[in-house]
């Protein structure tokens, strides 16, 4: 389903969230948090995979909405008799792209179901509540709790000669939990594109139609067919034992809402997968930490004032898929073997891998190059366990235009591995994967820019000049300053633009190595006049 033409970045802005005070940012291919500790970097990242694990599924919950849709007998007659006359007329075979403009009749059925998303409040919610490991959701508002946080997404679609057409949901939290609204323009101007088409015209010519044809739909004969057609599924469809043709155009009306979807979230459609900063303790304790917790659940009676240790979303769904690793390496991998492949040969000179023990639960072990034996994760150095589960889950987990999160990706790493590994992840970004990272380091934000501005010189011209073919257009580049306000009533967040004068993403670093200059020269000075 497309609004044409579509684009690829999502606008999110937040206010009154954690210690975040105000913030706008769009989500672009590669997006960067930089700025201060304790400003809410990390605290916008958990948001944004929050809302990907919600918005991701968002199919799967409006399922349970399908049969409770209040349809009435005339939007069912439409529906079926639209797509029969698509699906009709429809030449698989055709070679030239091609699509069809919706009629208002469905779009209204569209716009309607796609406001209708009060039963998601619940759901919202607990996974907001979920990641950060927080019992209620109000406990991330800014300020008391008669205060409120909103989350705001908007995704901008426009079309010739018409003015642009606004997609968004709404996010409120209060005391009483999160609401969602969404916000759906009126005219929606909706086509279906060829992929669309085929997609639906597979399941329904191989199963609903033929069924509802069965069903006597198609031995109306006579004038005015259309109208005895819709008379006829009137008929069947208020027949108690007939349910199959309602819930068939249900079912449909269900598909068309989850093709629009995405043109609402964009790239928050996708999963999204979440490295947190202390990932390599983790990588080192995982068993420790598994086994205990289920000892801890498997006590009989534990005592009273015992707590079970509450972990974040993100941190376990961490741990959850690094146990689902050993089995992940019984199949083939989902993800991109090359691209780990290239980050082992650029930054790990070895590899890494998954040893399954009986019960499927994972080693990881390391084998430098040349080495004939592995060597346990643990004994390895810092830089590799860092890297380690970044490799893992290009292999095996990431796939294109999902979200991967890395917190701090230049911890234990050299500047010289910084600026290779940034780069690393811009091939990652070129093959589809969308990436985001927090970082402290002035290297990662020159790398960026370097990458921007090699995009800028002609492919001829790059000869001498190291990974050539690794560069990034601006518009796939995003960095974010998170500072605090000046009136210290939370922290705001502002685009920084690439300065080509200095040649980085301004982020103060500059600052503090002048100020770090000009202590020395004033405690020289001193010196010397002793």
């Amino acid at each position: 389903m497309t609004t044409t033409p579509d684009p690829q970045n999502l606008e999110l802005s937040v206010t009154d969230f954690g210690p975040i005070a105000t913030a706008k940012i769009d989500l672009r291919p590669l997006t960067v948090f930089v700025g201060p500790s304790n400003t809410g970097k990390s605290y916008m990242a958990v948001l944004i995979y929050a809302l990907h694990q919600f918005f991701s599924n968002l199919s799967r919950l409006r399922m349970r909405q399908r049969q409770s849709l209040d349809l009435s007998e005339q939007d069912l007659s439409g529906l079926y008799i639209w797509a029969k006359e698509t699906f009709a007329n429809f030449d698989p075979t055709e070679q030239e792209p091609s699509s069809i403009e919706l009629p208002e009749s469905v779009v209204a059925l569209i716009r309607k179901t796609l406001k209708k998303v009060a039963h998601l409040n619940e759901d919202l919610d607990n996974e907001i509540a979920r990641c950060f490991g927080v019992g209620k959701t109000k406990n991330l508002v800014r300020h008391t709790s008669d205060g409120e946080t909103i989350f705001c997404l908007r995704h901008n679609t426009t079309r010739k000669a018409e003015r642009p057409a606004q997609f968004g949901y709404d996010v409120m939290v209060t005391g009483q939990g999160a609401k969602i609204d969404a916000l759906i323009p009126n005219p929606l101007p909706l086509q279906m594109d060829r992929k669309d088409i085929l997609d639906l015209l597979q399941k329904w010519k191989t199963h609903w139609l033929i069924e509802m044809e069965h069903m006597g739909l198609h031995k109306r004969e006579g004038t005015e067919a259309a109208k005895r057609n819709m008379e006829w599924l009137v008929e069947v469809v208020n027949m108690g034992g007939e349910e199959n043709a309602k819930y068939a155009l249900i079912d449909l009306l269900g598909d068309l809402v989850d093709a629009v979807d995405p043109s609402i979230v964009g790239p928050l459609n996708y999963p999204a997968h979440y490295l947190p900063a202390d990932r390599t303790g983790v990588m080192h304790a995982h068993q420790v930490v598994v086994r205990s917790l289920i000892a801890s659940a498997s006590r009989v009676a534990p005592r009273r004032d015992s707590q079970m240790p509450v972990l974040s979303g993100v941190l376990g769904d961490f741990l959850e898929k690094l146990v689902d690793l050993a089995s992940l390496t019984r199949q083939e991998p989902e993800g991109d073997s090359d691209l780990a492949l290239r980050m082992e040969q650029a930054l790990l000179r070895g590899t890494v891998r998954v040893e399954r023990s009986e019960i499927d639960y994972p080693s990881f072990v390391y084998r430098p190059t040349n080495w004939k034996r592995n060597l346990p994760l643990m004994n390895a150095s810092s830089m590799v366990s860092e890297l380690a589960p970044v490799v893992l889950y290009l292999r095996h987990v990431v796939r294109p235009d999902e979200l991967l999160i890395i917190e701090e990706p230049e911890s234990h790493l050299h500047p010289a591995l910084q600026v290779e590994f940034i780069r690393q992840l811009a091939i990652a970004v070129k093959s589809g994967i969308r990436i985001l990272i927090t970082t402290h380091s002035e290297w990662v934000l020159e790398e960026l820019a370097n990458l921007v501005r090699l995009s800028e010189l002609p492919t001829e011209r790059r000869e001498g000049i190291d990974d050539p073919d690794v560069a990034l257009h601006q518009d796939e580049v995003g960095a974010w300053f998170f500072e605090p306000s000046s009136d210290q009533s939370g922290s705001v967040v502002r685009e920084i633009p690439l300065d080509v004068e200095s040649g980085t993403f301004p982020a103060g670093f500059g600052l503090i190595t002048e100020g770090l200059y000009n202590r020395w020269a004033e405690i020289s000075t001193r010196i010397e006049e002793e």
